[in-house]
């Protein structure tokens, strides 16, 4: 980037010499007045335009922007919630994927049903169109891969029992707004209908996510299916030969080997002394989202940094955060995790939707015949190498000098966060990355 600069200012320095010659006033005259036309139509054209984010995309409209704030909300409630589940291990999110999951509800229900899944989302107080088309926008935002410069192949597929017919209206809404599928399936052969789940989850991430679900408990109901690859693509990539194998401290007594990726530069950094965590902001392509690390500074359960995390909490941190040096060392591999979401969405306050005697989503099939028994949230975020050319200079410079260490070999938050919009494209936990047990220590 740095080179591009310095080419355009050299190509600029003869506009800026003194000439040799001074024309007649008239001429300089007429000039003068071009020059000003095409001023004017430049300005003019330049009201024209969209208006730009701060990082360059066009803006959101206002109901996008509320419901991208919502969907924060949302992020920090149903983390909280999931990290009190002690079957619970790791945990990974994407708030705007849930929040487009309860806007389904709330199209397909009536009622309780219905209001319900948007006061769930803080949007009870939201016109039904305006919940509609703002999730329906600050998805299709934030989902770009293309203008984002990151892989997020995305599926969402709704599953009904045989029986039950989806309404006409009902799908081509839900395709609109939220991209959903739909499909029927017979779970009298329960094998079939499971491969054919994982399946479709396979193909809709290039098999990147091969399975969603061992099992379906309850075979009588509705079916959302989230299936997700997300994989970063840094502003700075990390080099390929920099990596090896290291210990991942997963407990003080349980380490598993993991590849490691490591990198020095110039990132967005606090220490927090008093909390006993330090943080890091690592911008992807494009800067239009970047990832935030939250960890403490010794192998701890995340239960007492969890107890601190609130989106008020976080806006503190990042405003405390400084540019400087920091030597990175990340695992690299693939996290895959399934979530059944329907428990801590009851949990949120969605209690009727999952209630086969109390379900209204009649909008979904015309009759008051479905339930919703599962949520699948399933993704497979792959942490690798891959990203922009770095500046190698960068390396001989001062600032470079003396980095902080960031050494994330035992158990950390995490969040992807929208540059513009402040919306969490993804926020969880790892605990226990893939790998072997090394040994045991006292």
């Amino acid at each position: 980037m740095g080179r591009r600069i310095e080419m355009i200012r050299r190509k600029a320095v003869p506009s800026r010499q003194k000439q040799d010659f001074s024309p007649p006033a008239a001429m300089w005259a007429a000039q003068l007045i071009s020059a000003l036309c095409l001023l004017a139509v430049a300005g003019a054209a330049e009201v024209r335009k969209p208006a730009l984010g701060k990082a360059g995309e066009a803006k959101l409209s206002e109901k996008a922007a509320t419901l991208a704030e919502r969907s924060a909300s949302l992020a920090f409630n149903l983390y909280h919630a999931m990290a009190q589940d002690k079957g619970v291990e790791n945990i990974l999110l994407s708030p705007v994927v849930v929040a487009s999951s309860l806007g389904l509800v709330s199209l397909g229900g009536k009622a309780a049903t219905a209001s319900q899944a948007k006061a769930v989302l803080s949007a009870d107080k939201l016109r039904d169109d305006d919940v509609h088309a703002g999730l329906a926008e600050l998805l299709a935002s934030v989902s770009n891969s293309t203008a984002r410069n990151v892989t997020w192949k995305l599926g969402n597929r709704l599953y009904g029992p045989s029986s039950v017919s989806f309404a006409d209206d009902f799908v081509q809404s839900s395709k609109k707004h939220y991209n959903y599928e739909h499909s029927k399936i017979n779970f009298r052969d329960k094998r079939s209908a499971l491969q054919s789940i994982n399946e479709w989850a396979s193909q809709t991430t290039d098999g990147k996510l091969p399975e969603v679900t061992k099992d379906v408990e309850k075979t009588d109901g509705a079916l959302i299916v989230n299936a997700m690859f997300f994989k970063p693509h840094w502003d700075e990539k990390f080099h390929h030969k920099m990596v090896d194998n290291r210990g991942f401290m997963v407990t003080r007594s349980y380490t598993v080997g993991v590849p490691m990726m490591h990198r020095t530069g110039l990132y967005n950094y606090y220490d927090d002394e008093t909390e006993k965590l330090q943080m890091v902001e690592m911008p992807l392509a494009h800067k239009l989202s970047s990832l935030i690390i939250i960890m403490p500074h010794h192998v701890e359960p995340l239960e007492r940094l969890e107890k601190l995390l609130t989106k008020e909490q976080l806006k503190t941190w990042l405003g405390k955060m400084k540019k400087r040096a920091v030597a990175i060392s990340l695992p690299k591999g693939v996290v895959e995790v399934t979530h059944d979401l329907q428990k801590h969405l009851a949990g949120l306050g969605l209690t009727e939707a999952i209630d086969k005697n109390k379900a209204d989503l009649s909008r979904m099939s015309g009759k008051k015949d479905l339930y919703l028994a599962s949520v699948f949230h399933a993704t497979a975020f792959e942490w690798d190498t891959d990203g922009n050319p770095f500046d190698q200079d960068i390396y001989g410079r001062e600032e470079l000098r003396s980095p902080k260490l960031f050494y994330a070999d035992h158990p950390f938050i995490f969040l992807v966060k929208d540059a513009q919009s402040g919306s969490l494209l993804f926020i969880g936990r790892l605990v226990r990355p893939k790998g072997d047990k090394m040994r045991d220590e006292l």
